[in-house]
């Protein structure tokens, strides 16, 4: 699936730094392509719709975070049980970090923690999901700790 089929927009992120009310962040990844193909991709083998514990959230750098500008990555969505790639979409470590910073932030505030993904096909959501968990991997595929997003007592 086309990377240009999906427009990503972040919302409840600027109080984090501003010292402003927590909210929980909200990403909205909006797809313009044939809305039968995402369907299948976001669908288990019965057809259903996954579930937001079926699917993980993750960032891959594409160059180092020290280099000159905005580095840039790939935010995708994959299958859990399969493993298989839902989504990607071109997004810059800036602002895939800040949003992490803000949800791990809205976490220490609010028991549920965590951020909402709701993906949407020409302006009528399909699926939203509560997340808890945004991983985050350099360019040579190392698990960026530090960087992720993970929800207390887990394990990876």
């Amino acid at each position: 699936m086309r990377r240009d089929y999906f427009e990503l927009d972040v919302t409840n992120v600027d109080w984090a730094e501003a010292g402003g009310a927590p909210a929980q962040p909200l990403v909205e990844i909006e797809f313009s392509g044939p809305e039968e193909m995402l369907r299948e991709r976001l669908s288990d083998a019965d057809g259903d719709l996954l579930a937001g514990e079926d699917v993980d959230v993750a960032f891959r750098l594409q160059e180092p975070l020290a280099g000159e500008g905005p580095a840039p990555g790939v935010v995708s969505v994959t299958n859990r049980v399969t493993g298989e790639y839902v989504l990607e979409l071109n997004e810059t470590a800036d602002d895939v970090l800040r949003f992490i910073d803000a949800a791990r932030e809205f976490g220490e505030n609010d028991e549920d923690g965590g951020y909402r993904a709701v993906l949407s096909v020409d302006g009528e959501e399909l699926v939203s999901y509560e997340k808890g968990t945004f991983l985050v991997y350099d360019a040579d595929g190392e698990f960026l700790r530090e960087e992720s997003l993970i929800p207390p007592g887990v394990e990876l």
